[in-house]
């Protein structure tokens, strides 16, 4: 009974990681169609994706917060059929103003799930197989960001950019109706934590440093590859057509997978070794995009893809873990908040270095931040498993929906 739960959990999870991901990446690839509707420059029409992001970013704490009162599942849901139901209203859009107010909003709305969805799988499924579930979500995640790029950007090409983003909102609309259909109601949310005090708990236990340093470097590393990747491979020496080198997201393929796989090796041998293996073997793929070779370049990509998704699904799940359960929603949401604070920093160093030195200034300097993430892991290992500090929660349970 409880393992055909956690199966329903875990399908439900993929399912809201492919919603709310396929929506907030969706515009990325119609960037080219916005700027030339709206006569924008690459600079100002970014802020389409950036919007929404960083709203995300700063919702991801309060929205974690208000999920101890409201209950994990309601949270979860209304953030999946708000991002969705903002899907349908963005081809609507007038003009350009409307278009980032929407994605604004549309980045609050998607912060009410990840760092719930974290919180609630590792109070419902314990530690036990914790791993397998959260390599599941990732693997929606990225499965989902993949989806929504190559959708809105295929249609987009062949039709409209509206038409694009409008068909990713259905797909997300169809995977909403899943995971309402397929996820528990919660039973293990027994207690509420006050806001500070969960933070203190989240901020002050040095056992979580190690999943932080991966959320913030590793991502600032992936998205420096393909924001810039792009650019490179119809550059010379490659001169791909932008269609072609658009299909370079499909190594997001590699990373779904290797998620799915690195969560359940954890289970069984530990999440520090398996987190420093796969940033391992990030860098190795990160070295392989040097030559400037495609039967390198290629593989290379892939290979990061695989590593650093692997390291974020097992770095998820540690969180869960470890956490204290008062501040066991408050760690998802700082864990979140390194998450895309990397995003944007790797987004900005790497259109620096790309402009300023080429390929090899980028690939170095991320080599450079997941080795200083392995770093800090393996500082968090040899200071042994000391427990994590008690959070001071009412005796009140809180009861989820």
């Amino acid at each position: 009974m409880a393992q055909h739960r956690n199966r329903r959990i875990g399908m439900a999870v993929l399912a809201a990681g492919l919603a709310t991901f396929a929506v907030l990446y969706a515009p990325q690839p119609v960037l080219p169609l916005l700027a030339e509707e709206f006569r924008l420059g690459p600079g100002e029409v970014s802020a389409v994706v950036s919007a929404a992001t960083l709203s995300l970013a700063l919702a991801v704490l309060p929205m974690a917060a208000l999920s101890e009162v409201v209950g994990r599942k309601p949270m979860m849901l209304a953030s999946v059929i708000a991002a969705v139901l903002i899907g349908f209203v963005l081809p609507l859009a007038p003009n350009f103003g409307s278009l980032i107010a929407l994605r604004v909003v549309q980045g609050v709305a998607i912060a009410g799930l990840p760092g719930v969805a974290m919180a609630y799988m590792a109070e419902e499924i314990g530690l036990a197989g914790l791993g397998a579930v959260m390599g599941l979500y990732v693997a929606g995640n990225t499965t989902g960001g993949m989806s929504g790029r190559l959708l809105a950007g295929v249609l987009g090409d062949v039709v409209d950019w509206r038409f694009g983003l409008f068909a990713v909102a259905v797909l997300a609309g169809l995977c909403a109706v899943a995971m309402a259909l397929l996820m528990p109601a919660s039973r293990a949310q027994t207690q509420r934590s006050p806001l500070l005090a969960g933070l203190r708990g989240a901020t002050r236990d040095s056992g979580l440093y190690g999943p932080y340093a991966v959320a913030f470097l590793g991502m600032a590393s992936i998205v420096a590859v393909y924001n810039v990747i792009s650019f490179r491979l119809i550059d010379d020496p490659f001169r791909l057509a932008p269609g072609v080198a658009a299909m370079v997201f499909l190594g997001y393929l590699c990373g779904g997978v290797a998620s799915a796989i690195a969560g359940r090796v954890a289970d069984r041998i530990g999440k520090p070794p398996v987190v420093l293996v796969a940033l391992g073997i990030t860098v190795v793929g990160m070295l392989m995009t040097l030559p400037d070779n495609l039967f390198f370049v290629l593989p290379g990509i892939a290979l990061l893809s695989a590593g650093f998704f692997a390291a974020h699904a097992v770095a998820s799940s540690w969180i869960g873990a470890r956490a204290a359960p008062g501040a066991r929603a408050q760690a998802s949401g700082v864990y979140l908040l390194a998450y895309y604070l990397g995003s944007s920093t790797g987004a900005s160093v790497a259109g620096w270095a790309y402009g300023a030195g080429g390929w090899t200034p980028v690939a170095l300097v991320n080599c450079g931040w997941l080795v200083l993430a392995g770093l800090v892991v393996l500082r968090v290992r040899a200071a042994g498993r000391s427990p994590a500090p008690s959070v001071p929660a009412p005796a009140a349970p809180a009861r989820a929906a």
